[in-house]
C-alpha cells in the first residue's frame, strides 16, 4: 500500500499524538451549532499562527466519513491537477486513507492525475487532516493538489466535481488556503475581505478576477475557485466568514503579516 510520509509534522503542527489530540480537543466536540455544511475553507499555516483560525471553522460544521480536500501546491513539484488517488496519508499517532472509489471518479470527471510527487512535500492538505481525523475517526479523504490553472479550467473541474457530488450529498469540501502575504495588517485586511465577500457570495468567477486584478497573495485561490463553482452548481448562494486573523495577533509584527480566515458554504 501506498503510503505519504508526514511532511511537516513537528513544525507546522506537534509531532505527537497526544500534542496533537490536545490541540484540536476544543475544536472537535460536537455542539448543537454544527451544520452540514458543503464547503469549508481553512488557513494551513503553523498551528501557532492560524490553528486557531483553522479549528473555529471545524467547530462549525460536521465531518462526514468522505472527505475532498484541496489545497494549493507551494512545491512546484508534479502536475498542477494532482490528485493522491490510492494509499494513506500517515500522521503521528494513525493514518487517514484515501477514498479510493470516490477519487477514481473524481479523476474521470475533473480531468485529475494521480500524481505522488505533487503531494510528497505539500502541506496545506496535510494540516487539515488532525482536525478532520478528530472531528470523525471514520475518515477518508480525496487529496487534490492544484498549481496555478486558467479560469475555465477550474470551471471544468468544478463542474465536474457537482456532478460527482450531486449523488454523494454526504461528502463535505475542505479548501485549504491562506490569504494575503507578508503586508501590512490593514491593506491585507482589506484586499482580504475583497475576496473573502465572493467567497461568502459563493461568486467563482468575481473571487478569480477579484484576486488576479488586485493582485492578491490568495496562495490557495485556484482550489477555492473549483469549490465555489461546484458549490454553486449545486445550489449553494451564500456562506459566512467565520473567523478572520493574521499573523500578527501572534508575532506583534504587524507590518508583514499573512492573513487567515475560515468560511462555510452551506
Amino acid at each position: 500500500m501506498r503510503r505519504r510520509e508526514p511532511a511537516v509534522a513537528g513544525t507546522f503542527y506537534p509531532g505527537d499524538a497526544v500534542r496533537i489530540a490536545s490541540f484540536v480537543a476544543p475544536y472537535a466536540g460536537a455542539s448543537a451549532g454544527q451544520q452540514r455544511a458543503r464547503v469549508l475553507v481553512g488557513p494551513h499555516a503553523g498551528y501557532v499562527y492560524s490553528g486557531a483560525i483553522c479549528g473555529d471553522g471545524y467547530a462549525t460544521v460536521q465531518v462526514p466519513d468522505t472527505v475532498v480536500v484541496m489545497g494549493p501546491n507551494h512545491t512546484g513539484r508534479g502536475q498542477p491537477n494532482a490528485i493522491y488517488a490510492h494509499g494513506v496519508f500517515l500522521l503521528p499517532g494513525g493514518e487517514v486513507p484515501v477514498d479510493e472509489e470516490l477519487a477514481r471518479l473524481l479523476s474521470e470527471r475533473m480531468g485529475l492525475v494521480d500524481d505522488e510527487s505533487a503531494h510528497r512535500r505539500e502541506h496545506s492538505i496535510e494540516v487539515h487532516l488532525p482536525f478532520l481525523r478528530a472531528k470523525n475517526p471514520n475518515l477518508k479523504i480525496v487529496p487534490i493538489c492544484l498549481g496555478h490553472l486558467r479560469y475555465d479550467t477550474c470551471e471544468r473541474m468544478g463542474r465536474g466535481l457537482a456532478e460527482v457530488l450531486s449523488t454523494r450529498k454526504d461528502v463535505l469540501v475542505v479548501v485549504s488556503t491562506d490569504m494575503s502575504h507578508y503586508i501590512p495588517a490593514d491593506m491585507a485586511s482589506r484586499l482580504d475581505h475583497m475576496a473573502l465577500d465572493e467567497v461568502c457570495a459563493v461568486e467563482p468567477r468575481r473571487l478569480f478576477d477579484t484576486v488576479i486584478d488586485n493582485d492578491i497573495s490568495m496562495c490557495g485561490f485556484i482550489p477555492t475557485t473549483v469549490a465555489l463553482t461546484a458549490a454553486r452548481a449545486l445550489g449553494s448562494r451564500e456562506g459566512r466568514l467565520v473567523r478572520y486573523g493574521n499573523s500578527g495577533e501572534t508575532s506583534g509584527d504587524y507590518s508583514r503579516v499573512v492573513g487567515y480566515a475560515s468560511a462555510v458554504i452551506t
